[in-house]
């Protein structure tokens, strides 16, 4: 069995058209928008009163404080102004979880914020730093094999290492640029194509040909993605 994760709580459409309603009986967790580039009180709430219903993990899905820029542009920020914003928004979603009588279960970087960290140990650490003041024993999810894993690893927190069934990756193993038309993977056959080579082989083929090597533990489907519920649809029909 491996982990199937979401991130939701970022588009009111989705709650109103039921997509995140739907998607939730296909995945294992959920990653829950807390206020820096999407989500406030109320969604915050009714995405964690779903997760309780719908038996997932719940997680809280910090980013940049850039809801202008939906947490997908890169911030210039010291690592103390980073570790403040990330501990704020999780103290957020960690309240509402307690007044609902439940607990968080992961914590995983959302947009630019994860993407910086996968490069930067410093910014990681920062991240690293606001989870281990909130809860050390949180998960922290971030892309496999990548500087995050390892920082955050060094630093004692207990790490899952994430792989997408619906992104493109580059030759290095990151994420293929959201401004590439192919960035996206919308097809439901082919991400689910993908998802079973990363459990079953551990194995990914990047947008130049080439295979790479990833250990994942969990694998992400955006509930932004076009065809996300038909994605997750497919995912879970290979066997999770």
């Amino acid at each position: 069995m491996i982990d199937v994760n979401s991130d939701v709580g970022e588009i009111t459409q989705l709650l109103e058209d039921g997509t995140y309603y739907q998607i939730m009986d296909y995945i294992t967790s959920i990653n829950i928008a807390c206020g820096g580039h999407a989500g406030d009180y109320n969604f915050m709430k009714a995405m964690i009163r779903m997760g309780i219903e719908k038996n997932v993990n719940i997680g809280a899905h910090p980013s940049y404080p850039d809801k202008e820029n939906f947490g997908r542009k890169i911030m210039v920020m010291e690592p103390p102004d980073i570790m403040e914003t990330v501990m704020k928004q999780i103290e957020d979603l960690f309240e509402i979880a307690a007044a609902e009588k439940t607990a968080l279960h992961h914590v995983k970087p959302h947009g630019a914020l994860y993407n910086q960290a996968a490069k930067s140990s410093t910014i990681a650490q920062a991240i690293g730093l606001a989870v281990k003041q909130i809860d050390p024993q949180l998960t922290i999810v971030g892309l496999s094999d990548s500087i995050m894993i390892d920082t955050w690893k060094d630093m004692g927190l207990n790490v899952t290492g994430e792989a997408f069934a619906d992104r493109n990756y580059e030759a290095d193993g990151s994420l293929r640029d959201r401004k590439f038309d192919n960035a996206l993977i919308t097809n439901p056959a082919q991400a689910a194509k993908q998802a079973k080579m990363i459990t079953n082989d551990g194995k990914i083929i990047s947008v130049d040909g080439n295979t790479i090597s990833i250990n994942a533990q969990t694998i992400c489907i955006h509930s932004d993605t076009p065809n996300a519920l038909a994605i997750a649809k497919a995912v879970k029909n290979i066997g999770y």
